[in-house]
């Protein structure tokens, strides 16, 4: 979990970074890219027959919680202290879906993707224009 905090932060340093032009186009583009990766996703799972879905589960395990001492001349050895932790992690399993529905699902995203194009267009026009490079 770190590393994934670690590597967001490392992208929105990034992503700071870019131009005006950038950042108005990455703006602009955005409901498009969302669309797409839904379209994507949608025909993944016709193609498939089901969909994936993630799902929270929780493990208990036993971890050490106190370290142990090994044994000196005046005192004698403590074995380390063991304690349950509850640890969270996420499980991709299928899910059964209407291939009826995802179908309509799926025409209906394809004829919006069409007009929100067309209104990107524009705003990455108007992003060139006020932002020049």
């Amino acid at each position: 979990m770190m590393r994934a905090g670690w590597i967001f932060g490392l992208f929105l340093v990034l992503a700071a970074c870019g131009t005006p032009q950038e950042r108005c186009i990455a703006s602009a583009t955005r409901d498009l890219r969302i669309l797409d990766r839904l379209i994507g996703e949608v025909q993944g799972n016709l193609d498939r027959g089901y969909a994936l879905e993630e799902v929270v589960l929780s493990r208990t395990r036993w971890v050490i919680c106190a370290p142990g001492r090994p044994a000196t001349a005046t005192e004698p050895a403590i074995a380390p202290e063991m304690c349950l932790r509850e640890y969270d992690y996420t499980e991709t399993r299928p899910k059964a879906i209407n291939l009826a529905d995802e179908r309509e699902k799926l025409a209906e995203m394809k004829a919006k993707r069409t007009s929100v194009a067309r209104s990107t267009e524009k705003a990455v026009a108007s992003c060139k224009a006020t932002h020049p490079e």
